[in-house]
């Protein structure tokens, strides 16, 4: 059964609200999904003539308290999920959860009924659609109703395209008052679509080795180990071309500063943190850490004053104390504030883009990248740095932010790399 959400919003129409769900849950397991959407669209949405007596008696007395305007979107955005989490876990049942969020786009306008229930429940789903309980809707619908495919050729704006960036998906689709249900529902959703696109990514490197097997005179014992019989021809997975693929698998799996991986680099400085013995040193080893690799007259001449003073700025009653986790997690997300974003709030992200401008989207994420593999735990902070992003900007056309795109897309290939269960070790050879 499904559990009930945090009871944040519960009055005295607790009982009513339960009858729906249950009427709902019912549905799922003994009518078509045809069905289901059918006794949705003429609940809530026709709001006028529902067939079951006790249901539509029970809805009208949640819509005529006095709390329903408090309440409703709650009550609504939980019937959807009673749904979704029932489909969700059949694939050929799961097709129909955009055609269920679709549902709102035939929102009639308060005016046109006659009773006045009726007429303040389409107030009441107009309201909805305003809220972001809605949108999260609205996004899951496309990363469910969205191929890769699909996403590449068609996608218009930015919002269409957030079912290729998995680690979004949790801030992007999920609230606070979230059922656990639907948030293993998201979670599932998340794991599927990172473990097909590591599959797709690790075929084109196979497939990228095996064409340089084929015009190379030199056949190494690796490379003599693929098959070259067929070469089939594999699609890249990204949204970046051919050569930006390369160059960020190069950067993220290879040695990229003076013979050191990020990997390699982040180790050594947890090595040496061992033995830092102020939380003032901590923060100016990690100056260093951070600069070292980068170059260039933006580097020397702006960026790492500001980064500097920053580091001096964070937490100063604390530098004589001893360094530890707590401060290292303090710190870190501190510093992505301060590269990507800010707040939902105060989104400025003014020297995100400058960053990139300089340095470019595959050195400006390796540059997040190093800081993430400092202390794993800030990784969701990482991602809902991003998510803050892709929602200022969901609306906007893909021609008009590439960087922010191949920011996204950088961001997908490091974490897979690093995170993820794909085997990239071949991409040296390309």
């Amino acid at each position: 059964m499904e559990n009930h959400l945090n009871k944040l919003y519960l009055s005295n129409t607790e009982k009513e609200q339960q009858i729906i769900y249950n009427h709902f849950l019912q549905a799922t397991q003994t009518d078509s999904p045809e069905r289901v959407i059918e006794k949705f669209r003429y609940l809530f949405i026709k709001a006028t003539g529902y067939d079951d007596n006790n249901v539509r008696l029970a809805l009208e007395k949640i819509v005529n308290s006095q709390t329903a305007n408090d309440e409703f979107t709650f009550i609504l955005n939980r019937c959807c999920h009673i749904i979704i989490n029932r489909w969700q876990m059949q694939s050929d049942l799961k097709k129909h959860i955009p055609e269920l969020i679709a549902q709102f786009e035939q929102a009639l306008p308060p005016g046109g009924a006659n009773s006045r229930t009726s007429r303040k429940l389409r107030q009441l789903i107009k309201d909805f659609q305003t809220h972001e309980h809605y949108l999260k809707l609205q996004r899951l619908a496309k990363v469910i109703g969205e191929t890769q495919e699909n996403n590449f050729n068609k996608s218009q704006s930015i919002g269409n395209l957030i079912q290729r960036y998995p680690y979004l998906h949790q801030h992007c689709l999920l609230s606070e008052d979230s059922s656990y249900e639907f948030k293993q529902t998201v979670k599932k959703i998340q794991k599927n679509i990172q473990r097909s696109y590591e599959v797709n990514l690790s075929q084109y490197v196979t497939y990228r080795v095996r064409l340089v097997q084929k015009t190379s005179p030199n056949h190494n014992s690796q490379i003599n180990k693929i098959s070259v019989t067929q070469i089939q021809p594999v699609q890249n997975p990204t949204l970046l071309s051919d050569q930006e693929l390369v160059t960020a698998l190069r950067q993220y799996v290879g040695k990229v500063e003076k013979g050191y991986s990020y990997r390699d680099l982040s180790q050594n400085f947890l090595t040496c943190q061992a033995q830092t013995s102020s939380y003032k040193a901590f923060k100016q080893d990690l100056y260093e850490y951070l600069m070292f690799g980068i170059e260039g007259k933006y580097a020397k001449h702006q960026f790492n004053h500001r980064l500097c003073h920053y580091l001096q700025n964070i937490f100063p009653d604390c530098d004589s104390q001893k360094f530890n986790e707590f401060l290292m997690i303090r710190t870190c997300s501190q510093l992505l504030k301060l590269l990507i974003v800010d707040s939902k709030q105060n989104p400025s992200h003014y020297l995100f883009v400058d960053l990139i401008t300089n340095l470019g989207e595959t050195k400006v994420v390796g540059l997040l990248l190093k800081i993430v593999l400092l202390c794993q735990k800030i990784k969701p902070y990482l991602e809902q740095r991003f998510s803050i992003l892709f929602s200022h900007y969901e609306s906007f056309s893909k021609e008009g932010v590439p960087w922010l795109i191949k920011s996204l897309e950088n961001l997908q290939i490091a974490f897979s790399i690093h995170f993820g269960k794909a085997d990239l070790s071949l991409v040296k050879i390309i």
